[in-house]
């Protein structure tokens, strides 16, 4: 059984809130930003998820810096 890792329940949380802020942008006729918007903030959660089975500490490290450029 696998405990509770901070950084994925944090990337979904996020994941979450830009789903919704996309819905809104949407609605507001926002169309390029938008999608842009979704799809990096949802790649964090992804990236991250991808990281924590890792078949190294190298591939944990070059997955964890995607995500952490996707974040910025």
């Amino acid at each position: 059984m696998q405990k509770d890792n901070i950084v994925v329940n944090k990337s979904f949380d996020f994941a979450l809130a830009i789903i919704e802020l996309y819905r809104v942008l949407n609605n507001e006729k926002e169309f390029i930003i938008s999608k842009q918007l979704l799809r990096s903030g949802t790649s964090i959660g992804a990236n991250i998820l991808k990281a924590t089975v890792a078949f190294s500490k190298k591939d944990f490290i070059y997955k964890m810096s995607i995500a952490s450029k996707e974040a910025r």
